[in-house]
């Protein structure tokens, strides 16, 4: 059960993991976290977090841990060794891993905390950093029944949580949305570009567009990103590509052809190549204009 004396870890203090435990310390929760970069905790010091120097040290003072990192090698680097997560993790612990990360190694990981008498969910999430803010995340959670019904309520201070099987499958169903996601935004890029390219108005073909029947929540809250895109991005090029990278591991392993996910994934990496690593993956639609006049890449 939640209660405001439940105490939660936080490691991974960047643009989402960040303003994921800014929720937990303004509904009142005592939050200790650690991170990287300690610069990226300073604002959240400010509004109550209590520093940790080592994942250990912020596994040992929690009792739900909740994770939020870039890729498999983080995880295992925070997770391994004596200053990590699994030496401070003994029974009745929770970790919950908000990573994207791939499904295998999450297994692996859940496994290992078992082993020490905890229980570890995957619960990625769907949306960005708007959607973290507003506490509207939807959050696939993968794992144990029991340890989800403890977290669930935790999980609920983020968005709408569901439970969707065993260990690692939450990890399968956020890929298969990530994928959407990426197809989605390059099938909109492809539009834009052909409409505006036969002499249309580009802002006028965003507006009819996304009030079309193809205007997804997503699109919608991109749009205006197409045509200026941000300096900061709310999810960059280059983990959309670690993510639909994984969907791809991943049929390759249930042996279910993803050909969309692929023709993504060649154009995130001519983006990666042109520079827009850091960029949101509205960009996309700068990175088909500029195909589209490299001769060298795209003949005519």
């Amino acid at each position: 059960m939640a209660t405001m004396t439940t105490k939660i870890g936080f490691i991974g203090l960047g643009h989402m993991g960040g303003n994921m435990a800014a929720r937990f310390l303004a509904a009142g929760y005592t939050v200790d976290g650690e991170s990287r970069d300690r610069r990226h905790a300073q604002d959240l010091e400010h509004e109550g977090l209590r520093w940790r120097d080592t994942p250990r040290e912020v596994a040992d003072a929690a009792d739900v841990l909740f994770t939020s990192l870039p890729d498999d090698g983080v995880l295992d680097e925070v997770a391994s060794g004596p200053d990590g997560i699994l030496a401070g993790l003994a029974a009745p612990k929770i970790w919950v891993d908000m990573s994207t990360v791939s499904p295998r190694a999450s297994r692996e990981l859940a496994g290992r905390v078992r082993a020490r008498g905890a229980a570890m969910l995957d619960a990625p999430v769907s949306g960005s950093v708007p959607q973290v803010q507003a506490g509207t995340l939807t959050i696939m959670v993968g794992g144990d029944e029991e340890a989800y019904a403890r977290a669930e309520p935790f999980l609920r201070e983020l968005g709408t949580p569901t439970h969707v099987g065993e260990n690692g499958q939450g990890l399968v169903l956020k890929l298969a949305i990530n994928i959407s996601l990426a197809v989605q935004m390059l099938a909109f890029a492809e539009g834009l570009l052909l409409a505006e390219s036969a002499g249309i108005d580009p802002r006028l073909a965003v507006d009819v567009m996304t009030k079309s029947p193809i205007g997804s929540p997503m699109l919608k809250a991109r749009a205006d990103l197409v045509l200026d895109l941000p300096d900061e991005a709310w999810f960059d090029v280059g983990l959309m590509q670690k993510d639909v990278a994984l969907a791809l591991d991943t049929g390759r392993e249930l042996r279910v052809p993803l050909p969309s996910a692929g023709a993504a994934d060649k154009l995130l990496t001519v983006a990666r190549e042109y520079g827009y690593e850091r960029r949101d993956i509205a960009a996309m639609y700068e990175v088909l204009a500029r195909l589209a006049s490299d001769p060298v890449r795209w003949p005519a």
